[in-house]
C-alpha cells in the first residue's frame, strides 16, 4: 500500500462541542504515544474516511499537523454505524527507529489439494500474528499459502511461515495456524433404511408439527 498522509490541524474544542465540528465535515482525532504528548487534532472527515477504510491496524500512516509529521498507527476508530460514519480516531505515535509490538492479520491464499481433491475441510486456528519489528517493516497482512496442505491431516505451523528476518513472530513456532481436517461423513446403511430407519425428511416434518402446535396455542 502506498504511503498514507493525512493533513490535520490542532484542535482546541473538546467534549460535546465537537458535534458542531462534525456537522462542518470535520473528524476529531487524537495523537498520543510513548514519547509524544497527546495532541487533539481535526481531519477532513471525507478524506480521512476514505484513507482509513483501506488501512489496517498495522498500516503506518503519516499525519501532518500544521507542517509537523507524525508517523502513527490507528489504535481505535469510533463509528456511528447507523449513519455509517467515523466519529473519532485514536492514533498511536511511533518512533521509526524503535521496535514495536503489533498484531498483523493473516490472509489465506491459494488452493489446498487436500480440500480440492480429497474433500478435506480447511480449518484455521489463528487469524493474526503478534510480531515485533520496526514500524517501517510492519506488514499490512501476512499471506499464508494453503497449497502446502496436500493431504488430509496436513497442517501449517507458525514455524513454517517464511517472513523477513526483520520481523520476529511472537507466537510459539509449534502452534498450528491451519489444518486440512478430515471430513465428517454420515453413512446410512441400506439395511438400516430397509428396517424403517427415519429418513432425512422425517425430522423436518416433526419440527413443522411442533411449530404448528405452538402457533395454535
Amino acid at each position: 500500500m502506498e504511503k498514507v498522509v493525512l493533513k490535520a490541524t490542532k484542535r482546541d474544542v473538546i467534549g460535546k462541542q465537537v458535534k458542531a465540528l462534525r456537522r462542518e465535515g470535520k473528524l476529531p482525532a487524537v495523537i498520543y504515544g510513548r514519547h509524544t504528548e497527546p495532541v487533539n487534532i481535526l481531519l477532513d472527515a471525507h478524506t480521512a474516511s476514505l484513507a482509513l477504510a483501506k488501512a489496517s491496524s498495522s498500516t503506518l500512516v503519516t499525519v501532518d499537523v500544521d507542517g509537523k509529521e507524525y508517523p502513527v498507527l490507528v489504535r481505535e476508530k469510533q463509528r456511528d454505524f447507523i449513519k455509517n460514519r467515523l466519529l473519532h480516531v485514536d492514533f498511536l505515535a511511533v518512533s521509526l527507529t524503535e521496535k514495536l509490538r503489533a498484531t498483523v492479520s493473516l490472509n489465506f491464499v491459494g488452493v489446498s489439494p487436500a480440500v480440492k481433491d480429497y474433500n478435506a475441510v480447511f480449518v484455521h486456528n489463528l487469524e493474526q500474528f503478534h510480531v515485533e519489528c520496526l514500524p517501517a517493516d510492519l506488514p499490512e497482512h501476512i499471506d499464508i499459502d494453503i497449497s502446502m496442505l496436500k493431504r488430509v491431516g496436513d497442517a501449517i505451523r507458525v514455524g513454517d511461515i517464511a517472513l523477513s528476518d526483520k520481523i520476529r513472530v511472537l507466537e510459539n513456532p509449534d502452534t498450528v495456524v491451519c489444518v486440512a481436517s478430515a471430513p465428517k461423513v454420515e453413512e446410512v446403511t441400506a439395511a438400516g433404511a430397509e428396517a424403517g430407519a427415519p429418513t432425512a425428511t422425517e425430522p423436518e416434518l416433526a419440527v413443522e408439527r411442533g411449530k404448528k402446535e405452538e402457533e395454535e396455542e
